[in-house]
């Protein structure tokens, strides 16, 4: 049995870290052979989960949509209507209510689309466009009648908003227990600077340290989604309407019941990747525009990941840490540095992809990681549009090499009529 064939085996939690130790080992290296210097640093790692957070909850409403059978595209528009109630209900009510405001918000958002593309049977996508036109306008117009009647407030942004706080892990990464400061274990290995343990308790330590409580609620609801999903009498009648509506009908499962449920909930998690948007963990304000295509970047990590919660947290790990390293490289070297990262992987991929009898793929692979590497090698920094173009490279390249092992909802999309086969 092969190397990668015993990982397969294990338990999902436990091939998930030895992945993500792996992962950390080739940054290391890629680190040692450049000018790179934030790669596996606690500061990137936080800024990713920041990142990550909008991208994650947006693919995780797309999941439940999709899993009841409709294809919700407005994920876009409807991070917008979250991003604006949730700013003015936190101007108004503080962080919480704003935040339960913001969901309210996504969920009309949901809720229109499913009248629409459920009861009405309105193409899916031409519904979707249409909450995407119609969003950014009514954001614009509340803002005029409401937000620039605030201190600070105009027809384009909000006054600045509070936070709900912050969470330190106490002894992992040294938070407090009342006046107490406890030991900061992850810390101390990584200030005695030792080669990948000090880089890997570095990243760690990123995961547990100074986060948002509203980070935390985030990647809670990832373990959540994956219950609901596989371990409830409601998941299972979730997914059968995204799979085989007409054999949920037949054992009396009322399809249009749970779709509602299901893109009325992915409308919840958009407004809740708009809310969060506007916290100071990311804007601190409402600022027209700043979605930035977030809730299409959602739907790619829903793709990437399979159409599973710990597959789309991951897909939104993979745009969110580019995104997080950019903020931080005033030089241009950790960006640069990626280019080798990029060559690596696909030379990996290449290679499994030759084992398995896959020459064009494996051939394909290695083509584009020897230009990866002669970019690197011909160049001390990458242009400022590359960081902005990784989401859409990364999504090509998965659809490539892996969509064989991608399967979407059998019924996804498809236009459902009671009674009818």
């Amino acid at each position: 049995m092969s190397l990668l064939s015993r990982i397969n085996s294990l338990s999902t939690p436990v091939r998930w870290m030895i992945y993500a130790a792996l992962g950390i080992l080739g940054l290391v290296i890629v680190q040692s052979f450049t000018d790179a210097s934030k790669l596996t640093t606690t500061t990137t790692s936080g800024a990713m989960l920041r990142w990550t957070v909008p991208v994650m909850l947006a693919g995780l409403g797309g999941m439940f949509s999709e899993r009841a059978g409709v294809v919700n595209i407005a994920l876009d528009g409807i991070m917008v209507l979250g991003m604006w109630f949730g700013a003015w209900g936190t101007i108004n009510y503080g962080p919480w209510a704003g935040l339960l405001i913001g969901l309210l918000g996504g969920a009309l958002g949901g809720l229109v689309h499913a009248v629409a593309t459920v009861s009405f049977g309105v193409d899916h996508i031409i519904s979707g466009v249409a909450i995407l036109i119609a969003a950014p306008g009514i954001a614009r117009f509340l803002s005029l009648e409401i937000m620039a009647g605030h201190d600070g407030g105009s027809i384009t942004q909000s006054p600045r908003l509070s936070g709900a706080g912050k969470f330190t892990l106490p002894f992992l990464a040294g938070g407090r227990i009342g006046d107490w400061r406890s030991p900061d274990i992850l810390g101390w290995f990584t200030d005695k600077d030792w080669w990948y343990i000090s880089d890997l308790t570095g990243f760690a330590r990123g995961f547990v340290f100074n986060l948002s409580i509203f980070t935390i609620i985030a990647f809670s609801l990832v373990p959540l989604s994956a219950w609901l999903l596989w371990r409830t009498r409601f998941g299972l009648r979730l997914r059968i309407c995204g799979e085989h509506p007409t054999a949920g009908e037949s054992q009396g499962i009322n399809i249009y019941v749970y779709k509602y449920i299901g893109v009325i909930l992915s409308g919840v998690l958009a407004g809740f990747a708009g809310a969060f948007i506007a916290t100071p963990e990311l804007n601190g304000i409402y600022l027209e525009g700043s979605v930035n295509q977030r809730g299409f970047i959602g739907l790619a990590a829903l793709i990437i990941g399979n159409w599973r919660p710990a597959g789309v947290m991951a897909g939104a790990m993979l745009f969110g840490y580019p995104f997080a390293l950019g903020l931080r490289d005033l030089d241009g070297s950790n960006t640069h540095a990626l280019l080798l990262v990029a060559a690596g992987v696909l030379a990996v991929v290449s290679i499994n992809n030759f084992r398995h009898g896959n020459r064009t793929d494996a051939f394909l692979g290695g083509l584009i990681s020897v230009l990866a590497f002669v970019w690197f090698m011909g160049s001390e920094t990458v242009p400022d549009w590359f960081i902005n173009i990784l989401p859409q490279l990364i999504v090509l390249l998965v659809l490539t090499f892996f969509s064989q092992r991608l399967r979407m909802p059998a019924a996804d999309g498809q236009p459902y009529r009671r009674g009818k086969t």
